[in-house]
């Protein structure tokens, strides 16, 4: 259904989809990602951020789910793969990584490799670039400082003139 100047259309199905370039296909992906996030969000769970429960955050197609432990996540993960599906969206499995972050660094003794869901498995990292910030498990910014030191320097010799 399609409403135009406040009258609902009849209902019709698109089986073909939308041409590669389509200006409005960048429109209708973040309509259905919202309705997506919207229902993960709906769930209490996650971690408080004082009065605020956080369990999803999104920018784009990056979303990054929060949760207490891996458990959470899983649950989380098949809750959004369930509604993404409905929709025709599908997780890239390559691209889709998880992480735990704890403030005391007893990390190292449990590293499971791998967290496992009914269809996906996906690979721990110690670290990983969301929306231009590395993240790491161990809760600490220097990496993210040395690269974007790295950066300044490299853009600063890049543009200097002899």
């Amino acid at each position: 259904m399609v409403r135009i100047e406040g009258a609902l259309s009849y209902f019709f199905e698109n089986k073909t989809g939308l041409k590669k370039g389509d200006p409005s296909s960048p429109i209708l992906f973040n309509l259905l990602l919202q309705k997506v996030i919207q229902s993960i969000k709906m769930v209490p769970s996650g971690i408080m951020i004082g009065r605020e429960q956080l369990n999803v955050l999104a920018h784009a197609d990056d979303i990054a789910l929060i949760g207490k432990n891996e458990i959470e996540i899983r649950k989380r993960f098949v809750e959004m793969e369930n509604i993404a599906r409905k929709f025709g969206l599908q997780i890239n499995q390559e691209k889709t990584k998880y992480m735990i972050v704890e403030r005391k660094n007893n990390l190292k003794k449990n590293k499971i490799g791998h967290l496992k869901t009914k269809n996906y498995k996906f690979e721990r990292v110690e670290n990983f670039k969301y929306l231009g910030v590395v993240l790491n498990e161990d809760n600490n910014n220097q990496i993210d400082l040395q690269e974007r030191i790295k950066n300044v320097t490299k853009h600063i010799y890049d543009t200097e003139i002899f």
